[in-house]
């Protein structure tokens, strides 16, 4: 079960990371155990992730990443609640102005 979730729900396990540095691999093994670990705690402890993941019906959560990149956000808390109730798109604000 544990490497099919690895393999399958987002962590890339199957990826070979021994093209890098001398201990390159058993890091990047290491921190995707404990992104693991995370994943299972938040399951068995976080009734919000349990709903949102409930709701979309996987792990694989791209808005995780969309929300957590163009959104300032306090907490995972936030994310999970936008997830959960839905959030309204905002447009960009411009940083600077057109020529």
């Amino acid at each position: 079960m544990k490497n099919n979730t690895l393999k399958n729900q987002g962590y890339h396990f199957e990826h070979n990371y021994g093209l890098g540095k001398q201990h390159l691999s058993e890091v990047f093994v290491m921190l995707m155990m404990l992104a693991f670990l995370d994943d299972q705690t938040q399951q068995l402890t976080n009734e919000l992730f349990r709903n949102v993941w409930k709701k979309l019906k996987t792990k694989q959560w791209e808005n995780v990443r969309t929300l957590f990149f163009s959104f300032k956000l306090d907490s995972m808390e936030m994310i999970y609640t936008a997830l959960y109730r839905g959030y309204r798109r905002a447009r960009p604000e411009m940083l600077y102005e057109d020529p």
